[in-house]
């Protein structure tokens, strides 16, 4: 039986899970006052890692899924605002972001790019998610969730800088996130959850304070990861060119 003050349910612990999403506005403004592109990952990361580690070792592992999606919801939607308000003041801030926006603005101008060559995607898609995991895995899920901040960040800085490009503003903000982008996300937020907990319950049981009891194996968590994940690469290929002339006239002079 575990105890009820360590690791049985608290309604506290429920309500927590919305407070990442409500740190991640926070995170970007401090980050964009601070300046530089350090700030913005060390923030986000610092916004949901507490309230993560608490859910996962109370065995709250859906809701340490779902907060996570949340808090990945409003850091995106921040740093887009941000960027549609400001992209001169936001390319400092993001890392990789100006790059990012540069790529995928050539990919919607001519249809042609890694965005729609699988040889050219592919093994991004697979050193991101390699390292992703490595790092999850190795650090309990801290440096996994600084990786994936950084890579919502530029993720959402192109899509704040293509609604700011003035052609199509309601399209890139309503489009500019592809679906099988969102899936990745989704199977990021799985996977880190996952691979966080070894660690953390070695570090707990290390502590004496693990709870007894067994916690239910992930299987289910790794299979409905690598669906969305081959999901993922099977829509970006079929969809890609289509997007990009979705999302063409947002580029419109």
């Amino acid at each position: 039986m575990m105890p009820a003050g360590l690791c049985g349910r608290n309604p506290r612990v429920i309500g927590g899970a919305a407070l990442p999403a409500l740190l991640a506005p926070v995170a970007v403004l401090a980050a964009r006052g601070i300046g530089g592109p350090a700030p913005l990952p060390i923030l986000a990361t610092l916004a949901i890692y507490p309230v993560l580690v608490l859910l996962i070792l109370r065995q709250r592992r859906r809701t340490a899924a779902i907060a996570t999606l949340l808090w990945a919801a409003s850091l995106s939607v921040s740093v887009i605002v941000s960027t549609e308000r400001d992209p001169g003041a936001m390319e400092t801030v993001v890392l990789n972001g100006t790059a990012y926006r540069d790529e995928m603005f050539a990919f919607i101008r001519s249809g042609q790019g890694r965005e729609s060559d699988p040889a050219l995607f592919l093994p991004q898609h697979l050193l991101h998610l390699g390292a992703f995991c490595l790092l999850a895995w190795a650090s309990a899920g801290l440096l996994g969730i600084a990786l994936g901040a950084l890579l919502v960040g530029y993720m959402s800085f192109y899509v704040g800088s293509l609604a700011a490009a003035g052609g199509a503003p309601a399209v890139a903000l309503a489009f500019g996130w592809p679906p099988w982008a969102v899936l990745r996300v989704v199977a990021f937020v799985l996977l880190g959850v996952a691979l966080s907990e070894p660690l953390l319950l070695a570090i707990r049981r290390r502590a004496e304070t693990a709870c007894s009891g067994s916690f239910p194996p992930w299987r289910a968590w790794y299979l409905t990861a690598a669906v969305l994940l081959a999901a993922d690469a099977l829509l970006k290929l079929l969809l890609a060119p289509s997007w990009a002339a979705l999302l063409r006239p947002c580029l419109a002079p």
